[in-house]
């Protein structure tokens, strides 16, 4: 087995990370300069045509867009590690519908709210009434997940998964820096605190 993670800090990057320490993966990281415009150099761009992180070669075979890397984690380690569910399982497609469900809506609301209001962004290409649209569309998408850990502690019921640790990394850094109060999703709250509290996933996030 041979793992080439290519990862930048405070990037979308960030959730595979999360992912191949709590799968204990032996890998070789290779940081990648976005300042310095390394993503875009050809021999990255041979890698991932898109020209961001994550990308990661799995045997020699290149990989990018992270719900893909972390479908194919889980499929090929995080079975046997009890950290994806079994191929064909009634848990399987629960876990595909909140990886992908997180980034097509959670996460593309979040950070299109933080595009208009966040000091990340320009300030001269801020729109209020993107914000207030984006910002009531996350608080009804946190109000769907919250719904539906309501009576289960994980994303598909008992156990932790893939899915469990990307969606955690996309709010527990995203809400924070959105500073979006989410403190009337009791649910949503504790199963976050459970998935951040994970030795591994504190490992990594205190990692460079």
């Amino acid at each position: 087995m041979s793992i080439t993670f290519y990862y930048s800090p405070m990037s979308s990057a960030g959730r595979i990370r999360l992912s191949l320490s709590e799968l204990d993966l032996p890998h070789e990281v290779v940081r990648v300069d976005l300042r310095a415009g390394d993503q875009k150099k050809p021999e990255f761009l041979a890698l991932n045509p898109n020209g961001q992180v994550p990308a990661l070669v799995i045997d020699g075979t290149p990989m990018f867009e992270s719900v893909a890397i972390q479908i194919a984690l889980g499929e090929r380690y995080g079975v046997q590690k009890g950290l994806w569910p079994a191929p064909g399982s009634p848990e399987q497609l629960t876990a595909l519908t909140w990886l992908v469900w997180g980034q097509v809506s959670l996460a593309a609301a979040l950070f299109r709210y933080m595009a208009n209001t966040s000091e990340y962004f320009q300030e001269e290409l801020r729109d209020e009434k993107q914000a207030e649209q984006a910002l009531t569309e996350t608080r009804g998408l946190l109000r769907i997940l919250d719904g539906h850990l309501a009576g289960r502690p994980y994303i598909t019921g008992e156990r932790c998964t893939l899915a469990d640790l990307d969606l955690a990394s996309v709010l527990g850094w995203g809400l924070p820096a959105a500073k979006i109060d989410f403190s009337e999703q009791k649910h949503l709250q504790g199963w976050l605190g459970r998935v951040m509290e994970r030795p591994a996933v504190k490992a990594a996030m205190v990692e460079t």
